[in-house]
């Protein structure tokens, strides 16, 4: 790499070129208590226990990386994910030096498909961080060098609609103009707590987040209320179950030719397979992009196949610390080619 021009070095460079010699790799319980708990349609959670990976490599450049634990969305719990991360962290301690796709590789193959997508996605981040260091080049440069920053909404998780009224409120005052709120748990409740939040912040806009709560029929009564009331949400994401295909598309449709809505893939979207049936299905117009569901080149892979579709792409997380959403925010800004929603 020596007298390469670091604006110019790309992640695809680094795959083909760096040599990656690992030193030590380990990992951790990242067990982090939450301020509230964080309730969506699926689960509900009251504190963080993910796993964190650190790698070494042999000029002493270290790199992090997260593997989050979400009941019913990641495959693993944390117990599966500790296991399996030490297994990926021993084939890099005893693998000899090797360029970096070489080596993405072999994580992949121990660590294949959405089964360990989480602890996969963790050891790539650890890498690929490692290496960024090693060459001194920031992460967001990697990915493309865009932008330095980016802007992003906030989460209201499912509460009453005087706790979601208190939130609004507070992101208010903090500058949040849109407001992510989970829904799809109860539908009348759903609908209260957006009355409740546009007393209190009647100019925020509105991301619908359902996790796959709704049948189609009742995103669609959704859509019909809030347009009655004059709100039209920026985005509505997941409204059903990740295998109705047949419901996504048909929520997609009505949301985009009657109420101007645009609807997005999450749950549904856990691979690059996934991703082109709904490319080519034409089932939502905006696709999810969690590292935790589908890797670090996973989501580079899907992220070009949107790119060369016309598809639009937003970039999520899954209860990480900065240490995961930290990576998700650098890829974000390198490539701007999220929609900031």
């Amino acid at each position: 790499m020596a007298g390469s021009d670091p604006k110019k070095i790309s992640i695809f460079d680094l795959m083909e070129t760096f040599v990656v010699d690992v030193k030590r790799a380990e990992n951790r319980p990242l067990n982090v208590p939450l301020i509230a708990p964080f309730t969506i349609a699926s689960s509900r959670l009251d504190k963080v226990g993910n796993v964190a990976i650190r790698i070494e490599l042999s000029d002493g450049c270290v790199g992090w990386g997260e593997a989050p634990i979400l009941p019913f969305v990641t495959a693993e719990d944390q117990s599966t994910a500790m296991i399996k991360a030490s297994e990926a962290c021993e084939l890099l301690k005893n693998s000899s030096s090797m360029k970096l796709g070489l080596v993405l590789e072999r994580v992949s193959e121990i660590l294949p498909g959405h089964e360990f997508a989480s602890v996969r996605a963790g050891v790539e981040m650890a890498l690929i961080d490692a290496v960024a260091k090693s060459i001194s080049v920031p992460l967001w440069i990697l990915f493309g060098g865009a932008s330095d920053c980016i802007t992003t909404d906030i989460t209201i998780p499912i509460v009453t609609p005087a706790e979601a009224a208190e939130l609004a409120s507070k992101y208010r005052k903090q500058g949040f103009q849109t407001l992510k709120l989970k829904v799809g748990k109860n539908l009348r409740e759903d609908i209260e707590v957006l009355q409740a939040i546009r007393a209190v912040h009647p100019d925020c806009l509105f991301i619908l987040d359902a996790n796959e709560g709704y049948k189609p029929e009742e995103a669609i009564e959704v859509l019909e209320k809030l347009h009655k009331m004059g709100v039209t949400p920026v985005l509505f994401e997941q409204p059903v179950h990740r295998d109705d295909w047949e419901g996504l598309g048909h929520v997609t449709h009505i949301a985009r030719f009657k109420y101007g809505v645009s609807v997005a893939a999450d749950e549904s979207c856990r691979s690059l397979v996934d991703a082109k049936r709904i490319i080519t299905g034409n089932l939502a117009d905006v696709i999810n992009i969690k590292l935790a569901k589908v890797g670090v080149v996973g989501g580079l892979e899907i992220i070009e196949l949107a790119r060369t579709s016309g598809l639009d792409l937003m970039i999520g997380g899954m209860v990480e610390t900065r240490l995961a959403m930290g990576f998700a925010g650098h890829l974000a800004a390198g490539l701007r080619l999220f929609q900031v929603y």
